[in-house]
């Protein structure tokens, strides 16, 4: 374990107090699936949302379009249990590493990631 994950006894408080959120009092949560480190999506967090996931070990994130905050899989099943959350070397960014029931993604896909891009956007070799 490193300093940058979250232990049993630190409080979310204690979490938000290492991380520089944006000026809309955000940071970006990467989530990565605990036991295959695929990634999954990309989502954004405020306080509140840290200390719901903390304490509930469920993930909950902040929805900038509808501006509320939402469990995941609390209407789709597709549930994230929140193994690890884990600062990066900025206090920038979050990562959660989860147990995923279900897709990742609205669209039904495994991961957010799984859009392959066309002939004319990928990166030379």
């Amino acid at each position: 374990m490193t300093d940058n994950e979250v232990v049993q006894h630190e409080t979310a408080d204690d979490v938000w107090g290492r991380l520089r959120p944006n000026e809309q009092g955000l940071v970006p949560v990467i989530v990565q699936e605990a036991s295959s480190r695929s990634v999954l999506m990309l989502a954004w967090m405020d306080d509140e949302a840290l200390r719901r996931t903390v304490t509930s070990r469920r993930a909950t994130y902040w929805s900038r379009s509808r501006r509320a905050y939402w469990v995941k899989g609390e209407t789709s099943g597709n549930t994230q249990a929140v193994r690890e959350v884990r600062s990066d070397c900025d206090g920038d960014t979050l990562l959660l590493l989860v147990d995923q029931q279900g897709p990742a993604c609205h669209t039904g896909a495994s991961t957010c990631f799984d859009q392959q891009p066309s002939a004319g956007e990928q990166l030379p070799r």
